[in-house]
């Protein structure tokens, strides 16, 4: 019999009617806090148990409504990023920047020395940046084609945009769905500690390029050990590969529109860093960075408007998402049950060492990586528990929301994943295949994710 996980929603709402239900077993308690640099920290000797406050049903229901509430914010950021980056993709300028590379990959030895790499970077900061995680799907229907035409194999097309992407998001500087998110519920600056986590993702890039340039290399030079070569070779008999001989070239249009697109990344940034924007400044810049983008591409205002409200409703799920995640943390904080969970949990997550703290919420992140795939989610999840949790066992928050996000490593590997298994349907492979290949570069993501939560404490990363 075939195991089916549910989707996101139900796993949620039903973890929030078994928290609902364990309102009327497990006791209140509290810790008292005391403000630290401006910020509310719990004093790890003062916990005591308090009359609890049980759940039932009326509450279970109305929790949702509060948690929209609570995270409407957050909510409103997700939507417009949403319809933002749809204005950019209906430019098509990014799927005429990888046809132009893939034209020149014919042509000159550097840029077939290069191709693997810059791609992979360019889909890794999509994930780090801007939280590109699905929007790299569709890609995955032209980089098939693109590795078959340089002789590489279907493996080499998927793990471009897809792997790429996903590596980028698990180890975020700016991606305000899990890095801006897990900041905001933790109580720690907006995109604060970005130096750190800049070389995170450059590590991990590069781990994942090394990767798949050895495999790539591997695989041109004995086609037959690639788990699709039977299907590649049907592939390369139907597949249109003069496509990309074919194009024409980058448009100026397009090239402004990544010049704008570019450009606003580095406001970002340096609005963060220096000027300590959040959330909202951000959502601004980026809503002109879209105004800006259908003016150069001459949009006009209907079809600017259509495009941002199909990316605004593309992401409804995930606001939704946020909204039932914040609501298991409404119904724990009214039933006074959160601090005597992290009660509990201490004992499991405390050590003599805070890295080896560190290491061990990264393990427990990457096991409910596996049930809750939502970056967002998870983050409005966990971060209530882990955020003081990691204030007990001596780890900084900064840290905490490290191992949240290396947690998503395993997300490529997963079957429970619905980016993961819409990504193989649409490339025809079974997962049991991909599992496979995917096993060594998971042992090196495992090793490089405690190696790298080792550093934080020595380096005193707040």
């Amino acid at each position: 019999m075939k195991l089916k996980f549910p989707n996101t929603f139900v796993l949620l709402f039903g973890l929030l009617a078994l928290i609902a239900l364990s309102t009327w077993f497990v006791p209140g308690g509290q810790y008292d806090t005391q403000m630290l640099n401006g910020r509310k920290v719990i004093d790890p000797n003062s916990f005591r148990y308090i009359a609890s406050n049980p759940q039932g049903p009326v509450e279970l229901l109305i929790a949702p409504i509060k948690g929209f509430v609570e995270a409407a914010l957050i909510i409103g950021f997700v939507l417009i990023v949403g319809g933002v980056f749809n204005v950019l993709h209906k430019t098509q300028a990014i799927d005429s920047l990888i046809k132009s590379v893939a034209k020149a990959h014919t042509r000159s030895a550097f840029v077939r020395a290069a191709t693997i790499p810059a791609f992979v970077t360019l889909f890794s900061l999509g994930g780090a940046s801007f939280g590109m995680a699905e929007e790299a799907i569709p890609f995955v229907l032209i980089f098939i084609p693109l590795a078959l035409a340089l002789k590489y194999d279907t493996v080499v097309g998927i793990s471009i945009p897809f792997v790429g992407s996903q590596v980028g998001f698990a180890t975020a500087f700016l991606n305000p769905f899990n890095v801006g998110v897990a900041q905001g519920i933790a109580g720690v600056p907006l995109f604060s500690g970005i130096g750190f986590r800049l070389i995170c993702w450059f590590v991990a890039t590069t781990v994942t390029i090394a990767f798949l340039m050895w495999y790539a290399a591997r695989i041109k030079r004995q086609p037959t050990l690639s788990p699709t070569y039977e299907m590649d070779l049907e592939k390369r008999r139907t597949l249109n590969l003069a496509e990309f001989d074919n194009f024409a070239g980058m448009t100026l249009t397009h090239k402004l529109v990544l010049f704008l697109f570019a450009g606003s990344l580095g406001v970002m940034i340096l609005g963060v860093v220096k000027f300590g924007w959040d959330i909202d400044k951000i959502a601004a810049l980026f809503l002109v960075m879209a105004i800006g983008v259908g003016v150069v591409a001459r949009l006009s205002a209907d079809d600017w408007v259509n495009a941002f409200l199909q990316g605004a409703r593309d992401l409804v799920g995930t606001a939704l998402v946020i909204a039932l995640a914040k609501a298991t943390v409404v119904v724990m904080r009214d039933a006074h049950i959160v601090d005597t969970m992290l009660h509990a949990l201490v004992p499991y997550v405390q050590s003599e060492s805070p890295t080896f703290s560190a290491q061990k919420m990264f393990l427990i992140q990457s096991v409910i990586n596996f049930f809750i795939h939502s970056g967002t989610g998870q983050a409005a999840l966990t971060m209530p528990i882990m955020g003081p949790l990691a204030d007990l066992v001596g780890v900084s928050r900064q840290t905490a929301i490290l191992a949240f996000q290396f947690g998503e490593l395993t997300t490529p590997m997963i079957p429970t994943s619905g980016i993961t298994v819409g990504v193989l349907a649409l490339a025809g492979i079974p997962w049991t295949k991909w599992a496979r290949w995917m096993l060594p570069l998971q042992g090196l993501y495992l090793v490089m994710a405690l190696a790298l939560l080792a550093i934080p404490h020595l380096i005193g990363w707040q």
